[in-house]
């Protein structure tokens, strides 16, 4: 069938009805109660042990995390590093110090960002097994109490279950969700993730958070006759944050009183032989106390001549002494003397540092064949993933301590660094199929088969990968980021065409929660930059809804942002500009064939046209002269979210050999 072709038939209904089917099957869609099924590691059969669905219009959000003070983790700072926390945002909503030590058992509300990967929520921490005796079992039920489950574990992670080793570093889904959009309507903005102990009820549970019973059990799947279990999470929904929870299980109780026994009869012989039994036990007592008392005193002397004998020997030799055993801890040690060493040394709970050496063994020296382009390097470290190893110079601070906080799905991933002379190495996930800027220009043929063209679905998909990483940074990381520097080129892709905004050496926190800012230093890359910034230097987050506005019509059209017009001048214009005169508004028909000429000839006519439309209206809304008139990430990301929602509608009617009108809408 013809899909490129006009989508005006009169049996479709109007697009703006796609919303609206898009939210509809939001609406009553909430999450399954675990039931048991987490002490099954190998049961496949229920989704619900993987995590809850992303059945939210949104795919990002902030939740909560409820966890029990229990040994080792018993202050703030502790619990922080075990789930991937802030402490400062801990320590606030819980009114405790980062180092106040916690009573056992008392329940902890856990500020974290909330995301999807793939079809489920999640919030990822980091842990090394430190024993042998520790399973995937033990680390989900114990370590972190039920927040996460085994399956998941087994699911998201390389190494077999039956074969874990000391020193293998786990990532840790925990189980988290975003309010469903019959939820947001009812006034919930939050769902906490309650941990159940034994003895616990539903309707107790509810009244610790003053939640509605009834939302409890519908946010869950629930009856009033349901059986809920221990190291299971029980969804919270609320209408504004969790506060302080002053509840800390009772103490054991105390043994009855039971009154004294009478004494024995009195007999001499009875005293007699009591007296001989307290005599011996005294001098054996006295001759235990002695015998401790000789061994302290020779122990002590015998230490005090072994540290004067130290002292004795040579540095060199004390050197030599233990260079083989601290050789390569050393080296690494070394590599922390630099002006980043502070940063670095804050970082290493939650990176890894590698020497000089071991990058060097990774890239064949840094052999030519190992370039991705320019100073990144692909790199094979001790037997580790594939990993993109990029050098760059000068402070390189403030990337770091951004990736540090960031944990998205569509955000590339910072694993590790080396410091070397004057340089860093940084070492990032490695994004197999390139950058978007070199598959939408055809210089990345990698893995292609037989086109090196990303299809209509492939660049709605990029499209809406890139508006949620976006959202994530504007409205749930914490703190919130300007990308400032969001372009084609910065957009990675991974083997399935999932895309990963790159590239944060830029990004600016937005401060007092989007106040405007002002700078004289204007940088960045012509073409993507807003009128606002280029004229007055004034950064918010409408900065990066232009520059999303610009990757939008790249995927549309195939263009460059500074592209050469194909007239008699051939004159270089601006792609943002291009898009005012493709549009016309209330001349529909002068629209979508305006479309149909701006669309990349790649894609021939295999595209929804309608959809096609749609996407165009989009772009030019974010690249509005007028920064108030764009729209923002999470109306971006709904709106994003249905047209993709309606191209695999539109596959599958095209695939069953649909209509040929070329309409996106299916038939009903």
């Amino acid at each position: 069938m013809k899909t490129g072709s006009s989508s005006s038939s009169g049996c479709s209904p109007p697009s703006h009805l796609l919303l609206f089917f898009f939210f509809l099957s939001f609406s009553h869609a909430q999450q399954s109660y675990i039931s048991n099924f987490q002490l099954n590691c190998y049961n496949t059969n229920s989704s619900s042990a993987l995590g809850y669905s992303c059945n939210a219009p949104q795919s990002s959000c902030s939740s909560f995390l409820i966890f029990r003070a229990q040994s080792p983790y018993v202050s703030p700072a502790l619990i922080s590093f075990l789930l991937s926390a802030d402490a400062a945002n801990i320590s606030r909503l819980n009114s405790v110090s980062d180092v106040a030590p916690l009573p056992a058992g008392r329940l902890i509300v856990i500020p974290i960002p909330c995301s999807c990967s793939g079809k489920f929520y999640q919030h990822n921490a980091s842990y090394t097994l430190k024993t042998l005796s520790e399973t995937y079992f033990t680390v989900a039920n114990d370590t972190y109490q039920g927040l996460s489950t085994c399956q998941t574990l087994i699911d998201q992670n390389p190494f077999d279950s039956r074969s874990l080793s000391v020193g293998n570093q786990l990532v840790v889904p925990l189980r988290c969700a975003c309010p469903t959009l019959n939820q947001t309507e009812t006034g919930i903005k939050y769902l906490v993730s309650y941990i159940i102990a034994s003895g616990d009820d539903i309707r107790a549970i509810a009244q610790i958070f003053n939640a509605d019973y009834q939302a409890v059990l519908s946010a869950n799947e629930l009856n009033e006759k349901s059986t809920i279990y221990p190291f299971t999470t029980l969804l919270i929904p609320l209408p504004s944050e969790p506060t302080e929870i002053s509840i800390v299980p009772p103490p054991s109780s105390p043994p009855p009183n039971v009154p004294n026994p009478p004494p024995p009869p009195h007999s001499d012989g009875g005293s007699i032989n009591a007296a001989l039994i307290v005599g011996v036990a005294a001098g054996v007592f006295f001759l235990l106390l002695l015998g401790i008392l000789l061994y302290l005193f020779f122990r002590l002397k015998r230490q005090r001549r072994t540290r004067q004998s130290l002292k004795k020997e040579s540095a060199s030799e004390i050197e030599e002494y233990r260079r083989p055993a601290f050789k390569e801890e050393e080296e690494k040690k070394k590599t922390l003397r630099s002006p980043l060493a502070s940063t670095v040394r804050e970082m290493l709970d939650w990176i890894a540092v590698y020497t000089f050496e071991e990058l060097l063994n990774a890239t064949g020296g840094f052999d030519e064949e190992h370039r991705i382009q320019g100073s990144v390097y692909l790199g094979v470290i001790n037997g580790d993933a594939p990993a993109a190893i990029k050098r760059v110079e000068g402070d390189v601070t403030r990337e770091i301590k951004i990736l540090k906080h960031i944990s998205h799905s569509n955000v590339i991933k910072l694993s590790g660094l080396c410091l070397h002379e004057e340089n860093t190495y940084m070492i990032y996930e490695f994004a197999e199929m390139g950058s978007l800027s070199d598959w939408l220009q055809h210089k990345n043929t990698a893995g292609a088969g037989d086109s090196s063209s990303l299809n209509w679905k492939q660049r709605i998909q990029i499209a809406r990968d890139v508006a949620d990483g976006l959202n994530y940074l504007h409205n749930y990381s914490n703190p919130p980021y300007i990308h400032k520097n969001l372009k084609s080129s910065n957009v990675l892709l991974g083997r399935d065409f999932r895309a990963k905004i790159a590239n944060l050496g830029m990004a600016r926190p937005t401060e007092d929660g989007g106040r405007e800012q002002v700078t004289r230093h204007v940088v960045g890359t012509q073409g993507y930059l807003a009128p606002e910034y280029l004229e007055h230097g004034l950064i918010t987050p409408m900065l990066d809804v232009f520059a999303f506005g610009v990757v939008l019509l790249e995927l549309l059209s195939g263009r460059e942002a500074i592209f050469v017009r194909e007239d008699e001048k051939n004159r270089e214009a601006l792609l943002w500009k291009a898009i005012e005169g493709v549009l016309l508004h209330g001349e529909e028909g002068k629209s979508a064939a305006g479309v149909r000429g701006f669309v990349d000839g790649c894609l021939g006519d295999d595209y929804p046209l309608d959809l096609a439309v749609a996407m165009a209206e989009l772009a030019k809304r974010c690249v509005s002269r007028d920064a108030g008139s764009r729209p923002n990430m999470d109306e971006l990301l709904l709106a994003l979210s249905a047209i993709h929602n309606s191209t695999r509608e539109w596959n599958v009617e095209e695939e069953a050999g649909g209509s040929s009108s070329g309409s996106a809408i299916p038939k009903r």
